[in-house]
């Protein structure tokens, strides 16, 4: 194998470079690990501008400038795919696929259309620290819940397969969310993709889903609304999604996914609805619409 890495390094870089641009980002870090001539076709800006996507959308000032604007073109994927970076106005950020380069964005409770949003009786806006936006929304009490968003196609990555995730937490007086189950839904062009999904989640025993240990509750004003004595949350059907738990102590939810076709100017919207069961809903906290490549399996 070694003899074999040997013969290849004798060829040209520029030979080497081609060929590494037609693999992927992991095949490329992993042929720097194979020897010295490798090593300078795989970190060569002519392989990594393959792996950028061609149109970056516009950045928020000063997002690449710390600690250093990265140098190379690799240092700038690993930058872009390393943590979310702020568009211009702060409310919408986006990173990349390690594995494919795809661009993935994430549009923050300010960018969302919330029903009721700007009433204090029903919604708040609290600071995040745990997040690159700066707020977030509080349910504190509805009845009528209504979430929407949405992204321009021709901002995110042609001939890919997406899903819509909404990010949140809930805090330890939540109450209402768990049934009637809410309908998510997911429209591109003429496709529009429904499912019914629930903010609580269940293990093996039918235990609802816990909240992060890292979460402080805040605090909520006691809202005027019917309490069930268990507040054990009401198991669904097998075919009502149901939220995982984040690396970042948030919790998400998908709404559905859909394929990105290249060329297509158009329009990616998300809703989460729940408005014909007539129940109080409270205890919720919306950090934003999480839109990233559905990775398969």
């Amino acid at each position: 194998m070694e003899a074999e890495a040997c013969e290849i390094g004798r060829l040209p870089e520029e030979l080497l470079s081609a060929a590494l641009s037609r693999t992927s980002p992991r095949d490329a870090c992993r042929a720097a690990a194979v020897s010295p001539a490798f090593r300078a076709a795989a970190d060569s800006d002519a392989v990594w501008a393959c792996f950028l996507p061609r149109a970056l959308p516009p950045l928020a000032d000063g997002e690449l400038l710390a600690p250093a604007p990265p140098p190379r073109k690799k240092d700038l994927f690993l930058r872009l795919s390393d943590s979310p970076v702020l568009l211009p106005g702060k409310l919408v950020s986006m990173w990349l696929d390690r594995e494919t380069g795809a661009k993935c964005y994430m549009l923050s409770a300010r960018d969302l259309y919330i029903v009721w949003v700007d009433t204090p009786q029903y919604w708040s806006w609290i600071p995040l620290t745990d997040s690159r936006f700066s707020e977030g929304a509080q349910l504190r009490n509805v009845c009528w819940f209504e979430i929407r968003g949405t992204i321009q196609s021709n901002m995110l990555s042609e001939d890919t397969i997406y899903a819509a995730y909404i990010v949140f937490k809930l805090d330890e007086h939540s109450s209402g969310l768990d049934n009637p189950a809410q309908e998510a839904s997911v429209s591109i062009a003429e496709t529009n993709l429904t499912r019914k999904v629930c903010f609580h989640g269940y293990d093996d025993d039918g235990e609802a889903g816990g909240v992060p240990e890292n979460y402080r509750p805040m605090s909520l004003l006691p809202p005027q609304r019917i309490r069930r004595r268990n507040r054990r949350p009401v198991p669904h059907g097998e075919n009502v999604g149901q939220p995982q738990k984040r690396a970042d102590g948030w919790m998400e939810l998908e709404l559905g996914e859909f394929f990105n076709e290249g060329g297509e100017d158009g329009e990616v919207s998300f809703s989460l609805l729940e408005i014909k069961g007539g129940h109080w809903k409270s205890g919720l906290i919306v950090q934003g619409i999480e839109i990233r490549r559905k990775k398969s399996g």
